[in-house]
């Protein structure tokens, strides 16, 4: 295997066409550059420099090596600089996870600011639920996520994971325009409930807030989807209670906040403990300063 600073100590005598002089450039003595040339003659092989009484002269040999260490040299160059952009954060890559409601509401301007920041970095975005997502993190298939957790159900986190709140939703009771009843859970035990899939932390957290109204909720329609749910509760008199980022307000729907301290979904940015990613701090920033805030949204971290 030829040694780089050999092929750079070459280099220089050519062009100086003096071992002393190539010496004093590199900061070696004349013997080291001596013995270098030596031993890539060796490796090589080929004579490369005759020497004479005045100087030396390059064999044609040694005009081919030249060129062929040109070529090496630059790409071990370039290889140098994508190191060094990797490593400062101008380039590489972040593989960001997200629910579907930040999907829409809180990824695409992060997205876009980060892209902005960093043009270089190549961003792949996977989607799923809390659960896929935190053990695809803790397996290192993702470097960030965005995850939520109800007030009413507390996650058992990983001792691997790295949580940075970055959002609290008020959870919020659809209702049709027309219905006047009052907002109190206890007073809604006889309506025909719309919620998420079974099993889901909506779904379970829907079941908590109602039995600490004294109830357990008749559930007629489940669905994933918010603007389903919506619909749903415009079209069949039913009720449901969704997260503010799941709700976009509309005249069919009449959406008031619940007032149970327990009544919110805070979402989080999560990663490896271990992740060593270069921009996973700059993505961290960047989503900070794009979530929104208003009504029945605020903040936790800028």
């Amino acid at each position: 295997m030829y040694k780089l600073h050999h092929l750079l100590t070459f280099q220089a005598v050519h062009r100086t066409g003096s071992f002393a002089i190539a010496a004093r450039e590199l900061g070696y003595t004349s013997s080291a550059v001596s013995q270098q040339i030596a031993a890539l003659e060796r490796e090589t092989g080929l004579l490369l420099f005759e020497r004479e009484a005045h100087g030396i002269r390059t064999t044609a040999a040694a005009h081919r090596l030249l060129e062929l260490s040109r070529q090496v040299l630059t790409s071990v160059n370039e290889f140098d600089y994508q190191v060094r952009q990797l490593t400062s954060g101008v380039s590489g890559q972040i593989r960001v996870g997200s629910f579907p409601t930040a999907s829409v509401r809180l990824v695409p301007p992060a997205l876009s600011a980060f892209s902005e920041r960093c043009p270089g970095v190549k961003i792949t975005l996977e989607e799923g639920e809390p659960d896929e997502l935190i053990a695809t993190i803790v397996d290192g298939d993702l470097d960030v996520a965005l995850v939520y957790e109800y007030g009413l159900c507390p996650r058992q986190w990983s001792d691997g994971v790295t949580r940075h709140p970055l959002l609290r939703e008020d959870l919020l009771l659809l209702r049709p325009p027309g219905d006047r009843r009052s907002v109190d859970l206890s007073r809604l035990a006889g309506r025909r409930w719309i919620t998420s899939r079974e099993g889901t932390a909506g779904a379970l957290s829907l079941t908590r807030l109602c039995a600490s109204a004294g109830f357990s909720p008749a559930i007629a329609f489940r669905s994933n989807n918010y603007d389903v749910v919506r619909e749903l509760v415009a079209t069949t008199g039913g009720v449901a209670v969704v997260p503010s980022l799941g709700h976009a307000p509309h005249e069919r729907i009449v959406a008031t906040r619940l007032a149970q301290r327990s009544a919110h979904r805070t979402v989080l940015a999560v990663h490896r403990t271990g992740n060593t990613n270069p921009l996973l701090g700059r993505f961290l920033t960047t989503v900070r300063q794009a979530v929104p805030a208003g009504d029945h949204l605020t903040p936790l971290a800028r």
